[in-house]
């Protein structure tokens, strides 16, 4: 894969504090990628760092293989902060392309895209209204349009379902997987962890301006796997089903076992326990944990973890 971004040795302070701790990973090309953490963790100011809006201390940012500068690459960016930016006063089509055009478009190309982003998002109608005039889930497809209309090739969200109604979310989950199989690159910031386990391929967590986590979710979630199974019958289970060295019996519901397999037995082992009880196994699946779960554990042992905790 083709790295498009690479953060190295990255430090930001404020007024003597850490903000940003040292952190360093790579994003590949047509990537979703997750930075996780919660409020105050330093996701907006590393985010401000790739983007140019700080710059760091020490360390240092790469962009298609070239020290980044603000300048020449911040045409192949497309940023999308938490605190929204766009004038509220301003007619919404005269400010899409004014905003386009202050990322190289000329004024024949903004119209084009913004017709483009228009349609498809059922805007046209929108293009003399005000911001002031738009709903909060109306005013995040804008603030998306403006952000990807210019069509970068690193697109940053931050909390981008923020005020979406769950079918309009949905809307700007399809484009994010449409975006990144077309070759864009898409960071995503946020503290939804559902929202990363269903989006992302890989992601960093960081907590107190420090990376504590990083790797893909599939990866991730079978490192910190506990040998959980859950176990579906035919017939309710019985004590004597249960009463085994095998394992650990977490939870029983009627026909439904959940249990933890003790050190030294394997699934196999289970399988053929209740194949000797005479009992007919209809589902056998692992439990892997969720994110939620994996997050929490991480930084149990770091500073600021029940913070973390409340955020969630």
């Amino acid at each position: 894969m083709e790295t498009i971004l690479e953060i190295n040795g990255l430090k930001k302070y404020f007024s003597g504090q850490k903000a940003v701790d040292d952190i360093s990973f790579s994003i590949d090309k047509g990537s979703v990628f997750g930075l996780l953490g919660p409020n105050g963790a330093g996701k907006t100011t590393l985010l401000r760092m790739i983007t140019g809006i700080f710059f760091p201390d020490e360390g240092n940012i790469t962009l298609h293989g070239k020290p980044f500068e603000t300048m020449r690459d911040n045409a192949f960016i497309g940023y999308m902060p938490e605190e929204r930016g766009l004038y509220k006063k301003m007619k919404i089509g005269e400010q899409v392309l004014y905003l386009a055009q202050l990322k190289g478009l000329s004024k024949k190309e903004a119209l084009e895209k913004i017709k483009y982003w228009f349609v498809k998002f059922e805007m046209e109608s929108w293009w003399n209204k005000k911001v002031e005039d738009l709903s909060k889930g109306m005013s995040q497809k804008l603030q998306f349009v403006t952000t990807v209309v210019h069509s970068p090739s690193l697109i940053i969200l931050d909390e981008p379902f923020s005020g979406l109604d769950p079918v309009n979310a949905n809307i700007i989950k399809d484009e994010i997987f449409r975006l990144a199989k077309e070759g864009a690159t898409i960071i995503f910031s946020t503290h939804r962890m559902e929202q990363v386990e269903e989006i992302c391929d890989h992601i960093v967590l960081v907590n107190k301006g420090k990376k504590i986590l990083d790797g893909t979710v599939g990866k991730i979630k079978q490192d910190f796997k506990e040998n959980l199974f859950e176990i579906g019958f035919d017939h309710p289970i019985l004590p004597e089903h249960t009463a085994i060295h095998l394992f650990e019996v977490k939870e029983t519901h009627n026909s439904h076992l959940r249990i933890k397999l003790n050190e030294g037995f394997t699934n196999n082992d289970v399988i053929q326990f209740f194949i000797n009880k005479g009992l007919n196994i209809r589902s056998f699946n692992e439990v892997l944990p969720s994110l939620n779960d994996i997050f929490i554990r991480v930084v149990q042992g770091t500073p600021g973890a029940r913070q973390f905790q409340n955020d969630l």
